[in-house]
Protein backbone atom coordinates (compact mmCIF):
# COMPACT_ATOMS: atom_id res chain seq x y z
CA UNK A 1 0.00 0.00 0.00
CA UNK A 2 1.39 3.38 -0.50
CA UNK A 3 0.87 6.37 1.59
CA UNK A 4 -2.43 6.93 2.71
CA UNK A 5 -4.41 9.85 1.70
CA UNK A 6 -6.21 11.85 4.38
CA UNK A 7 -9.75 13.59 3.42
CA UNK A 8 -13.02 14.58 6.10
CA UNK A 9 -15.68 12.68 4.15
CA UNK A 10 -14.93 9.26 1.95
CA UNK A 11 -17.95 8.08 -0.07
CA UNK A 12 -18.01 4.34 -1.33
CA UNK A 13 -20.71 4.25 -4.46
CA UNK A 14 -20.99 6.93 -6.83
CA UNK A 15 -25.14 6.39 -7.50
CA UNK A 16 -27.25 9.07 -7.39
CA UNK A 17 -27.17 9.07 -3.12
CA UNK A 18 -23.10 8.94 -2.74
CA UNK A 19 -22.36 11.94 -5.96
CA UNK A 20 -25.04 14.46 -4.01
CA UNK A 21 -23.95 14.14 -0.56
CA UNK A 22 -20.46 14.27 -2.47
CA UNK A 23 -21.56 17.57 -3.91
CA UNK A 24 -23.88 18.85 -0.25
CA UNK A 25 -21.00 18.16 1.55
CA UNK A 26 -17.77 19.29 -1.31
CA UNK A 27 -20.22 22.86 -1.19
CA UNK A 28 -19.59 23.15 2.72
CA UNK A 29 -15.97 23.46 2.14
CA UNK A 30 -15.07 19.65 3.00
CA UNK A 31 -12.45 17.32 1.29
CA UNK A 32 -14.42 14.63 -0.11
CA UNK A 33 -13.49 11.52 -2.07
CA UNK A 34 -16.05 9.23 -3.96
CA UNK A 35 -15.23 6.14 -5.08
CA UNK A 36 -16.83 4.03 -8.25
CA UNK A 37 -16.02 1.03 -9.35
CA UNK A 38 -17.08 1.94 -12.74
CA UNK A 39 -16.50 4.57 -14.85
CA UNK A 40 -18.81 7.04 -15.96
CA UNK A 41 -20.83 7.45 -18.14
CA UNK A 42 -22.42 4.08 -17.51
CA UNK A 43 -26.17 2.19 -17.54
CA UNK A 44 -27.40 1.16 -14.59
CA UNK A 45 -30.40 -1.15 -13.97
CA UNK A 46 -33.18 1.58 -12.80
CA UNK A 47 -36.56 2.41 -13.95
CA UNK A 48 -35.33 5.87 -14.75
CA UNK A 49 -38.45 7.97 -13.35
CA UNK A 50 -38.25 10.46 -10.46
CA UNK A 51 -41.33 11.64 -8.98
CA UNK A 52 -41.52 15.92 -8.97
CA UNK A 53 -40.82 15.75 -5.23
CA UNK A 54 -37.06 15.86 -6.08
CA UNK A 55 -37.06 18.79 -9.11
CA UNK A 56 -36.01 21.60 -6.68
CA UNK A 57 -33.58 19.78 -4.84
CA UNK A 58 -31.74 18.46 -7.75
CA UNK A 59 -32.29 21.77 -9.92
CA UNK A 60 -31.71 24.70 -7.27
CA UNK A 61 -29.11 22.40 -4.60
CA UNK A 62 -27.14 20.25 -6.42
CA UNK A 63 -27.27 22.62 -10.00
CA UNK A 64 -28.57 19.93 -12.59
CA UNK A 65 -29.58 22.12 -15.50
CA UNK A 66 -33.21 20.38 -15.83
CA UNK A 67 -35.03 23.19 -17.54
CA UNK A 68 -32.64 23.32 -20.31
CA UNK A 69 -32.34 19.52 -20.80
CA UNK A 70 -36.31 19.60 -21.47
CA UNK A 71 -36.94 15.84 -19.43
CA UNK A 72 -40.14 14.46 -20.33
CA UNK A 73 -42.65 15.28 -17.78
CA UNK A 74 -44.69 11.87 -16.44
CA UNK A 75 -48.36 12.72 -15.18
CA UNK A 76 -50.42 8.95 -15.56
CA UNK A 77 -49.85 5.62 -14.91
CA UNK A 78 -51.14 2.83 -16.68
CA UNK A 79 -50.42 -0.73 -14.59
CA UNK A 80 -52.04 -4.16 -16.45
CA UNK A 81 -52.42 -7.34 -14.40
CA UNK A 82 -50.82 -10.84 -15.96
CA UNK A 83 -54.69 -11.30 -17.15
CA UNK A 84 -54.57 -8.13 -19.36
CA UNK A 85 -57.01 -5.97 -17.49
CA UNK A 86 -56.07 -2.53 -16.78
CA UNK A 87 -55.98 0.09 -14.45
CA UNK A 88 -55.54 3.94 -15.42
CA UNK A 89 -55.04 7.09 -13.07
CA UNK A 90 -53.82 10.31 -12.85
CA UNK A 91 -50.25 10.91 -11.38
CA UNK A 92 -51.19 14.19 -8.76
CA UNK A 93 -47.64 14.75 -8.30
CA UNK A 94 -46.04 13.37 -10.95
CA UNK A 95 -42.96 12.81 -12.49
CA UNK A 96 -40.41 12.78 -14.89
CA UNK A 97 -37.62 10.56 -17.05
CA UNK A 98 -34.30 10.56 -17.47
CA UNK A 99 -31.79 7.87 -17.87
CA UNK A 100 -29.23 7.24 -15.50
CA UNK A 101 -26.21 6.96 -17.83
CA UNK A 102 -26.66 11.38 -18.29
CA UNK A 103 -28.06 11.57 -14.96
CA UNK A 104 -25.00 10.25 -13.04
CA UNK A 105 -22.84 11.79 -15.14
CA UNK A 106 -23.77 14.97 -15.34
CA UNK A 107 -24.22 14.98 -11.38
CA UNK A 108 -20.15 13.33 -11.68
CA UNK A 109 -19.17 16.28 -13.55
CA UNK A 110 -20.74 18.84 -10.83
CA UNK A 111 -19.39 16.92 -7.85
CA UNK A 112 -15.79 17.27 -9.38
CA UNK A 113 -16.11 20.67 -10.49
CA UNK A 114 -17.32 21.36 -6.56
CA UNK A 115 -13.47 19.73 -5.68
CA UNK A 116 -14.68 15.90 -4.88
CA UNK A 117 -11.81 13.72 -6.08
CA UNK A 118 -13.65 11.26 -8.11
CA UNK A 119 -12.06 8.01 -8.31
CA UNK A 120 -13.64 6.02 -11.05
CA UNK A 121 -13.10 2.22 -11.78
CA UNK A 122 -11.99 2.04 -8.46
CA UNK A 123 -13.49 -0.89 -6.54
CA UNK A 124 -13.34 -0.29 -2.62
CA UNK A 125 -12.18 -3.67 -1.56
CA UNK A 126 -12.61 -3.02 2.60
CA UNK A 127 -13.45 -0.62 5.01
CA UNK A 128 -12.01 -0.19 8.89
CA UNK A 129 -12.97 1.90 11.47
CA UNK A 130 -10.43 2.11 14.38
CA UNK A 131 -9.68 4.79 16.54
CA UNK A 132 -12.77 7.23 15.01
CA UNK A 133 -10.68 7.33 11.85
CA UNK A 134 -11.98 5.65 9.01
CA UNK A 135 -9.66 3.30 6.50
CA UNK A 136 -11.17 2.62 2.92
CA UNK A 137 -8.77 0.29 1.03
CA UNK A 138 -9.19 0.30 -3.08
CA UNK A 139 -7.47 0.40 -5.78
CA UNK A 140 -3.90 -0.88 -3.84
CA UNK A 141 -4.05 2.45 -2.21
CA UNK A 142 -5.02 3.67 1.21
CA UNK A 143 -7.41 6.45 2.26
CA UNK A 144 -8.81 7.66 5.77
CA UNK A 145 -10.95 9.96 6.61
CA UNK A 146 -13.32 11.38 9.27
CA UNK A 147 -16.58 10.58 8.37
CA UNK A 148 -17.74 7.70 5.65
CA UNK A 149 -21.31 6.91 3.91
CA UNK A 150 -22.43 3.31 2.25
CA UNK A 151 -23.61 4.24 -1.15
CA UNK A 152 -22.94 1.20 -3.22
CA UNK A 153 -26.26 0.29 -3.83
CA UNK A 154 -28.35 -2.58 -3.62
CA UNK A 155 -25.67 -5.41 -3.24
CA UNK A 156 -21.94 -4.74 -2.97
CA UNK A 157 -18.91 -6.99 -1.97
CA UNK A 158 -18.93 -4.92 1.23
CA UNK A 159 -22.04 -6.40 2.49
CA UNK A 160 -20.92 -9.59 2.01
CA UNK A 161 -17.71 -8.63 3.86
CA UNK A 162 -19.51 -7.08 6.64
CA UNK A 163 -22.07 -10.00 7.21
CA UNK A 164 -25.12 -7.66 6.68
CA UNK A 165 -27.81 -9.65 7.85
CA UNK A 166 -29.84 -9.47 4.80
CA UNK A 167 -27.36 -11.18 3.04
CA UNK A 168 -27.63 -14.13 5.58
CA UNK A 169 -31.17 -14.45 4.97
CA UNK A 170 -32.76 -17.74 3.14
CA UNK A 171 -35.05 -17.23 -0.32
CA UNK A 172 -38.19 -15.61 0.73
CA UNK A 173 -40.92 -12.98 -1.22
CA UNK A 174 -38.65 -10.34 -0.78
CA UNK A 175 -35.29 -11.02 -1.76
CA UNK A 176 -33.30 -13.32 -4.73
CA UNK A 177 -34.91 -10.68 -7.17
CA UNK A 178 -33.01 -10.23 -10.80
CA UNK A 179 -33.75 -6.94 -12.84
CA UNK A 180 -32.99 -6.96 -16.43
CA UNK A 181 -32.81 -2.88 -18.31
CA UNK A 182 -33.15 -1.93 -22.19
CA UNK A 183 -33.55 1.44 -23.93
CA UNK A 184 -36.20 0.74 -26.55
CA UNK A 185 -38.02 2.97 -29.30
CA UNK A 186 -42.00 2.79 -29.94
CA UNK A 187 -45.22 4.14 -30.57
CA UNK A 188 -46.10 4.75 -26.73
CA UNK A 189 -47.54 7.26 -24.63
CA UNK A 190 -44.96 9.87 -23.32
CA UNK A 191 -46.65 11.19 -20.84
CA UNK A 192 -47.35 7.55 -19.08
CA UNK A 193 -45.44 5.36 -16.48
CA UNK A 194 -46.74 1.47 -17.26
CA UNK A 195 -46.16 -1.11 -14.98
CA UNK A 196 -47.40 -4.87 -16.63
CA UNK A 197 -47.14 -7.30 -14.28
CA UNK A 198 -46.44 -11.22 -14.88
CA UNK A 199 -45.84 -14.50 -12.84
CA UNK A 200 -43.30 -13.41 -10.06
CA UNK A 201 -42.60 -10.10 -11.70
CA UNK A 202 -43.40 -6.98 -13.03
CA UNK A 203 -41.65 -4.65 -16.10
CA UNK A 204 -42.01 -0.51 -16.20
CA UNK A 205 -41.85 1.28 -19.39
CA UNK A 206 -41.59 5.32 -19.60
CA UNK A 207 -40.54 7.70 -21.49
CA UNK A 208 -36.41 8.81 -21.26
CA UNK A 209 -34.48 11.50 -23.25
CA UNK A 210 -33.80 11.24 -27.31
CA UNK A 211 -37.37 9.38 -28.01
CA UNK A 212 -36.21 6.58 -25.87
CA UNK A 213 -38.08 4.43 -23.74
CA UNK A 214 -36.70 2.68 -20.14
CA UNK A 215 -37.86 -0.53 -20.38
CA UNK A 216 -36.61 -2.49 -16.91
CA UNK A 217 -38.00 -5.36 -15.13
CA UNK A 218 -37.73 -6.97 -11.96
CA UNK A 219 -38.78 -10.75 -10.82
CA UNK A 220 -38.28 -13.57 -8.84
CA UNK A 221 -34.65 -15.53 -9.87
CA UNK A 222 -36.55 -18.92 -10.55
CA UNK A 223 -38.21 -17.41 -13.68
CA UNK A 224 -34.50 -17.11 -15.42
CA UNK A 225 -33.67 -20.39 -14.07
CA UNK A 226 -36.44 -22.10 -15.34
CA UNK A 227 -34.75 -20.84 -18.82
CA UNK A 228 -31.72 -22.05 -18.50
CA UNK A 229 -30.95 -18.34 -17.52
CA UNK A 230 -32.11 -16.93 -21.24
CA UNK A 231 -33.37 -13.32 -20.92
CA UNK A 232 -35.17 -14.03 -24.43
CA UNK A 233 -36.58 -17.36 -23.60
CA UNK A 234 -38.26 -15.61 -20.31
CA UNK A 235 -39.55 -12.67 -22.07
CA UNK A 236 -41.20 -15.25 -24.66
CA UNK A 237 -42.41 -17.49 -21.98
CA UNK A 238 -42.84 -15.74 -18.86
CA UNK A 239 -43.50 -12.10 -19.40
CA UNK A 240 -45.17 -12.06 -22.62
CA UNK A 241 -48.33 -14.25 -20.49
CA UNK A 242 -49.31 -10.72 -20.42
CA UNK A 243 -50.47 -9.83 -23.24
CA UNK A 244 -49.54 -6.08 -23.36
CA UNK A 245 -45.80 -7.02 -22.44
CA UNK A 246 -46.37 -9.26 -25.74
CA UNK A 247 -47.43 -6.65 -27.70
CA UNK A 248 -44.57 -4.32 -26.21
CA UNK A 249 -41.42 -7.38 -27.34
CA UNK A 250 -42.92 -8.17 -30.58
CA UNK A 251 -43.21 -4.12 -31.71
CA UNK A 252 -40.57 -2.68 -29.61
CA UNK A 253 -37.25 -1.64 -31.25
CA UNK A 254 -34.22 -2.27 -28.94
CA UNK A 255 -30.87 -0.36 -29.07
CA UNK A 256 -27.37 -1.56 -29.60
CA UNK A 257 -26.93 -1.48 -25.79
CA UNK A 258 -26.70 -4.79 -24.53
CA UNK A 259 -29.53 -5.59 -21.60
CA UNK A 260 -28.14 -4.30 -18.06
CA UNK A 261 -28.53 -7.04 -15.49
CA UNK A 262 -28.66 -7.33 -12.17
CA UNK A 263 -28.94 -10.54 -9.29
CA UNK A 264 -29.35 -11.82 -5.96
CA UNK A 265 -31.54 -8.26 -5.22
CA UNK A 266 -32.73 -8.02 -1.64
CA UNK A 267 -36.43 -5.77 -0.28
CA UNK A 268 -35.27 -6.96 3.21
CA UNK A 269 -34.76 -4.55 6.04
CA UNK A 270 -31.25 -3.32 6.13
CA UNK A 271 -29.45 -1.22 9.01
CA UNK A 272 -29.20 2.55 8.27
CA UNK A 273 -25.90 2.71 10.21
CA UNK A 274 -23.27 -0.23 9.51
CA UNK A 275 -19.78 0.14 11.22
CA UNK A 276 -20.63 3.65 12.45
CA UNK A 277 -21.30 4.30 8.29
CA UNK A 278 -24.26 6.04 6.94
CA UNK A 279 -26.00 3.73 4.42
CA UNK A 280 -27.25 5.88 1.73
CA UNK A 281 -30.05 5.03 -1.08
CA UNK A 282 -30.65 1.19 -1.68
CA UNK A 283 -27.59 0.48 1.02
CA UNK A 284 -29.74 1.90 3.39
CA UNK A 285 -33.26 -0.31 2.65
CA UNK A 286 -34.79 -0.32 -1.37
CA UNK A 287 -38.05 0.52 -1.95
CA UNK A 288 -40.46 -1.79 -3.75
CA UNK A 289 -39.69 -0.71 -7.74
CA UNK A 290 -43.14 -1.41 -8.09
CA UNK A 291 -43.50 2.70 -6.25
CA UNK A 292 -40.89 4.05 -9.02
CA UNK A 293 -39.70 6.32 -5.70
CA UNK A 294 -36.18 5.04 -5.24
CA UNK A 295 -34.07 7.56 -7.06
CA UNK A 296 -36.16 10.21 -5.09
CA UNK A 297 -35.51 8.54 -1.52
CA UNK A 298 -31.47 7.88 -2.55
CA UNK A 299 -31.17 11.81 -3.20
CA UNK A 300 -33.20 12.87 -0.60
CA UNK A 301 -31.07 9.97 1.76
CA UNK A 302 -28.31 12.06 0.71
CA UNK A 303 -29.46 15.68 1.91
CA UNK A 304 -30.42 14.28 5.51
CA UNK A 305 -26.84 12.56 6.07
CA UNK A 306 -25.23 15.67 4.70
CA UNK A 307 -27.00 17.83 7.08
CA UNK A 308 -25.48 15.41 10.44
CA UNK A 309 -22.17 15.14 8.75
CA UNK A 310 -21.55 18.80 8.57
CA UNK A 311 -22.97 18.96 12.23
CA UNK A 312 -20.39 16.69 13.50
CA UNK A 313 -17.21 17.67 11.24
CA UNK A 314 -18.11 21.45 12.66
CA UNK A 315 -17.88 20.19 16.39
CA UNK A 316 -21.68 20.84 16.85
CA UNK A 317 -22.51 16.92 17.66
CA UNK A 318 -20.99 13.26 18.32
CA UNK A 319 -20.67 10.66 16.26
CA UNK A 320 -23.24 8.66 18.34
CA UNK A 321 -25.59 11.54 17.79
CA UNK A 322 -25.38 11.76 14.05
CA UNK A 323 -25.84 7.94 13.32
CA UNK A 324 -28.93 8.38 15.41
CA UNK A 325 -30.19 11.35 13.88
CA UNK A 326 -29.76 10.05 10.48
CA UNK A 327 -31.45 7.20 11.37
CA UNK A 328 -34.35 8.35 12.83
CA UNK A 329 -34.23 11.15 9.86
CA UNK A 330 -34.91 8.54 6.87
CA UNK A 331 -37.40 6.53 9.21
CA UNK A 332 -39.39 9.83 9.47
CA UNK A 333 -38.60 10.13 5.78
CA UNK A 334 -39.38 7.09 4.32
CA UNK A 335 -40.38 4.70 6.95
CA UNK A 336 -43.69 4.39 6.21
CA UNK A 337 -43.09 4.13 1.97
CA UNK A 338 -40.64 1.59 2.18
CA UNK A 339 -43.39 -0.63 4.61
CA UNK A 340 -46.03 0.20 2.41
CA UNK A 341 -43.34 -0.86 -0.98
CA UNK A 342 -43.25 -4.32 0.88
CA UNK A 343 -47.27 -5.00 1.38
CA UNK A 344 -47.28 -3.99 -2.46
CA UNK A 345 -44.64 -6.16 -2.79
CA UNK A 346 -46.21 -9.38 -1.21
CA UNK A 347 -49.83 -8.38 -3.67
CA UNK A 348 -47.87 -8.79 -6.93
CA UNK A 349 -46.15 -11.17 -8.42
CA UNK A 350 -48.67 -13.93 -7.73
CA UNK A 351 -50.82 -14.23 -10.86
CA UNK A 352 -54.02 -14.86 -8.98
CA UNK A 353 -54.10 -11.75 -6.53
CA UNK A 354 -52.16 -9.77 -8.83
CA UNK A 355 -55.03 -9.95 -11.28
CA UNK A 356 -58.02 -9.71 -7.99
CA UNK A 357 -56.09 -6.63 -6.88
CA UNK A 358 -56.11 -4.60 -10.21
CA UNK A 359 -59.41 -5.49 -10.34
CA UNK A 360 -60.16 -4.47 -7.16
CA UNK A 361 -57.89 -0.59 -7.52
CA UNK A 362 -59.95 -0.21 -11.12
CA UNK A 363 -62.87 -0.15 -9.16
CA UNK A 364 -62.03 2.31 -5.95
CA UNK A 365 -60.46 5.57 -7.56
CA UNK A 366 -60.03 6.95 -3.61
CA UNK A 367 -57.74 3.59 -2.97
CA UNK A 368 -56.03 3.56 -6.04
CA UNK A 369 -54.91 7.47 -4.92
CA UNK A 370 -54.71 6.58 -1.58
CA UNK A 371 -51.55 3.97 -2.50
CA UNK A 372 -50.13 6.43 -4.80
CA UNK A 373 -49.82 8.91 -1.88
CA UNK A 374 -48.69 6.65 0.50
CA UNK A 375 -45.46 5.98 -1.46
CA UNK A 376 -44.64 9.35 -2.59
CA UNK A 377 -43.46 12.48 -0.29
CA UNK A 378 -42.97 15.64 -0.04
CA UNK A 379 -40.32 17.89 -2.36
CA UNK A 380 -36.97 18.40 0.31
Amino acid sequence: MNIEEKYDVAVVGGGLAGLCFSVLMAKQGRSVILFEKESYPFHKVCGEYISMESWDFLRNVIGVPLDELKVQHINKLLVTAPDGNELTADLDTGGFGISRYKLDNLIKEIAVDSGVTVKEHCKADDIIFSNEVFTVKAGGETYTSKFCCGAWGKRSNIDIKKHRAFTLKKNTRLNNYVGIKYHVTGDFPADTIALHNFKNGYCGLSKIEDDLYCLCYFMKAANLERTGDAIVQAEQNVLSANPYLKNIFEYARKTDQTPVTISQVSLSRKNAIEDHMLMLGDAAGMISPLCGNGMSIAMCSAKIAATQAELFLSGQISRKEAEARYAAGRKKAFGKRIATGRLIQGLFGREAITNIFVRLMKRSKFLTKKMIALTHGESF
